[in-house]
């Protein structure tokens, strides 16, 4: 219709390319006269259809494309290649991208033409397909009300055997009281016992009253027994006709239809973690027909149990966060998807093991020690960098009488004096040189006041000792206790028995460090956090406060491991 005639409107007879309208004959006359620059305009039959005339790039207003990325499969503008964010991208000139993308497409079009007898095969099968889910559809309804009327069928078979049931204890039970009521209604004057007892006092004749009165004694005795002794000859209560049903309401309430259409979830190993807590994250890799609900189920793998007991957690997200774990053990974990009455098969078993004990919170102490000029922490003081900087340039200088380069120490802000403890963290793949342990209380005050790093051999003029080779040189009772980590490597410290051949102690560096301090057993361990795997265990002096010590030299950067917390991950986002 056109767009400017007062309503009501007539139809249009051209569109003008140019001003994106519809015109009739006489609004087009009148919005166009000759010898304007609007007569020029280019104009074509009705369409809603208004291309512009030149393309623009939407980022750089009023800039023609004129090129084509490669990388990012769009056009754009000289802009764009000069100092956007395409500038690093391989660029195509728009006549060459409008060649090839052509060629493309008639290559496509000309495939699915010659593939027309493919595609109807392919309709037809589909075809069969719809009529045969109906039918399958249908047959499946049958089945399940079959199942349905055969459970309610046997339900029904039960209820009518218990009721049975208590209706014959109830005639049973009402027929004995009836008896032992009638028997003691006899007791009463001028009733049955009583009254004949009082007609045997009547009688005058020794010999008749003594034959009848022995006999009447002894019922006599009888009768008063029974009362001091009285007893119901039956229950008045049925609790032992009460159904015990949890068990059964337990798998009526799990009665669901598997469904192969129901995605199964999977569990995402490296979004999952023990620490504190268990973090368990899983996810559905078709994306399609997602459940509504999850149930997580998790066990202890221990090898006295015979039966395995799962625990049931219902989970409305992705993820779930389990307490209440024990310490040194491995648990096995998996999930399943719930959609209505439908439900998924269990993913697969994944096993995750809790840390060797309870797990110790500190921070990076920013008071004793810390150097500011040479390490930087985040405000939340849970990561540390080392600034390798003008500092090692400077100290460089000096290298070439010998190597006077430091270590810098920072500690946690929290002591240990007894028990097992557990603590984790990463550090950096760039980093040069970092070392881990522990450092007793005594120990501290000169390890910060020396000027020089006094347990490494780069305290030594020219040494020639590697990085790992220097823990050697510590006594394994020592109250300071650290291991090497750099390059992407841990090194493993000389034990007597060990070899040493320094290639054999290098293991590659783990994502996640543990360790773990046992003060009344006097060891420190460290530990693969990922696998919980110990990766070597020593002697250390615990009878002073023991801190978490860290080292730095060169570029390197140490981040402690947080603890699990609903908070942080979110299990509260709808569940999640």
């Amino acid at each position: 219709m056109c767009d400017f005639c007062k309503p009501p409107p007539q139809e249009s007879t051209k569109s003008c390319m140019d001003c994106s309208a519809s015109y009739c004959n006489e609004c087009f006359k009148i919005h166009h006269p000759w010898g304007t620059v609007k007569a020029q305009h280019e104009y074509v039959g009705p369409t809603t259809n208004f291309r512009p005339k030149i393309l623009l790039c939407p980022e750089h207003e009023m800039e023609r494309v004129n090129m084509y990325c490669e990388i990012c499969k769009r056009p754009v503008c000289h802009l764009c290649k000069l100092g956007g964010c395409h500038a690093n991208h391989r660029v195509t000139t728009m006549t060459t991208a409008y060649k090839t993308l052509k060629e493309q497409l008639s290559k496509d079009i000309e495939y699915l033409i010659s593939k027309e007898s493919k595609v109807k095969a392919h309709i037809t099968q589909l075809d069969l397909l719809l009529k045969e889910t109906e039918c399958n559809s249908e047959r499946a309804k049958e089945e399940a009300s079959h199942s349905f009327e055969k459970l309610s069928q046997i339900l029904e078979e039960k209820k009518s055997a218990a009721l049975r049931a208590i209706e014959t204890s109830k005639n049973l039970r009402l027929e004995k009281l009836q008896a032992q009521a009638e028997e003691y209604q006899g007791l009463l004057e001028n009733n049955g016992l009583v009254g004949y007892a009082q007609e045997v006092l009547k009688e005058t004749d020794p010999s008749c009253f003594v034959q009848t009165a022995k006999q009447l004694h002894v019922r006599i005795q009888k009768a008063t027994e029974s009362l001091t002794s009285f007893k119901p000859a039956a229950e008045a209560t049925f609790e032992g006709f009460v159904l015990d049903i949890p068990k059964q309401e337990e798998i009526l309430g799990d009665l669901y239809f598997h469904a192969h259409g129901l995605e199964v979830p999977e569990i995402n190993e490296k979004q999952s973690r023990m620490y504190n807590r268990a973090l368990i994250s899983w996810e559905c890799p078709g994306k399609t027909h997602l459940a509504d609900t999850y149930v997580l189920q998790y066990h202890k793998l221990s090898r006295e149990e015979e039966s395995v007991t799962w625990q049931d957690v219902k989970v409305c997200s992705k993820s779930k966060v389990i307490s209440d774990l024990d310490d040194d053990s491995s648990y096995a974990f998996r999930v399943r998807g719930y959609k209505g009455s439908i439900c998924s098969p269990w993913s697969q078993e994944v096993t995750l093991r809790t840390p060797p004990a309870p797990v110790f919170s500190f921070l990076f102490d920013d008071k004793c020690g810390y150097n500011r000029e040479h390490l930087l922490l985040n405000p939340r003081r849970t990561s540390v960098e080392s600034r390798a900087g003008f500092r090692l340039l400077l100290e460089s200088e000096r290298m070439q009488v010998g190597c006077y380069t430091t270590l810098d120490y920072i500690i946690g802000d929290a002591g240990i004096a007894t028990g097992k403890h557990f603590w984790a963290f990463r550090v950096e793949a760039y980093s040069y040189l970092v070392k881990v342990g522990v450092v007793s209380s005594s120990k501290i005050q000169k390890l910060f006041h020396n000027t020089h790093d006094g347990t490494s051999p780069r305290y030594e003029q020219d040494s020639g000792h590697d990085s790992g080779i220097e823990d050697a040189t510590f006594d394994s009772s020592q109250p300071l206790t650290l291991v090497t980590l750099g390059m992407k490597k841990f090194f493993i410290p000389t034990m007597p028995a060990a070899p040493k051949d320094p290639h054999s102690r290098i293991v590659p560096l783990p994502s996640r460090l543990g360790i773990c301090l046992d003060c009344d057993k006097g060891k420190v361990g460290f530990y693969d956090a990922s696998c919980m795997k110990c990766l070597y265990e020593c002697e250390v002096d615990c009878s002073d406060i023991m801190y978490p010590a860290f080292a730095l030299m060169g570029s390197a950067a140490v981040h402690l491991e947080e603890p699990v917390t609903a908070a942080v991950y979110g299990e509260y986002r709808g569940d999640i």
